[in-house]
């Protein structure tokens, strides 16, 4: 992939704020996939108040359409723990993008600046997803952005009244671009 990025991400503000609740409360915006049937918590404009959706354990961004500043999804982590020491932690993603932008190669691009990003701001050797068995798309978009399939977490997330299984993705450091 060359560096002619079509997406960037960038840190959300309180312009983003009601297109964000708006994304939050409809499950077509946000796919079957991140339909946790959770009430929802504090408002994006709540949150924005207090500045960018960044701390030192996680960490959201918009996503953007570079030709015409469209906002087409989000992109957040958080860390994750593999040993009590800080050389064990890691950056687990996810993403969620509007039905319109799904299936053009957008979220290719973000999961791998997102992975370059992290690699570039922190100290961590690992950033991570998972995703559903059956979320195919999902796993072809991690696999073209430079994750490697890891395996099955059986029964790991409670979604929809039941169980799934998840698949694990990840990218090391010193993987190659």
């Amino acid at each position: 992939m060359t560096n002619a990025w079509r997406v960037r991400l960038r840190p959300g503000t309180l312009d983003d704020a009601d297109l964000l609740d708006s994304w939050a409360a409809s499950l077509e915006a946000r796919g079957p996939f991140n339909d946790f049937g959770e009430p929802r918590g504090r408002s994006y404009r709540d949150m924005l108040a207090g500045g960018p959706l960044l701390d030192e354990n996680h960490g959201e961004l918009v996503i953007e359409r570079i030709r015409d500043r469209e906002r087409i999804g989000t992109i957040g982590w958080h860390a994750v723990w593999n040993g009590p020491n800080h050389e064990s932690r890691a950056w687990n993603f996810g993403i969620s993008l509007i039905p319109e932008a799904r299936g053009h190669g957008y979220g290719v691009e973000a999961q791998r600046l997102i992975a370059l990003h992290l690699f570039a701001t922190t100290d961590v050797n690992r950033v991570e997803a998972s995703t559903d068995v059956d979320n195919f798309a999902e796993q072809r978009a991690l696999e073209k952005a430079g994750f490697a399939r890891e395996g099955v977490q059986r029964g790991a997330q409670f979604r929809a009244g039941t169980y799934h299984d998840l698949l694990v993705y990840s990218r090391l450091r010193d993987d190659s671009e």
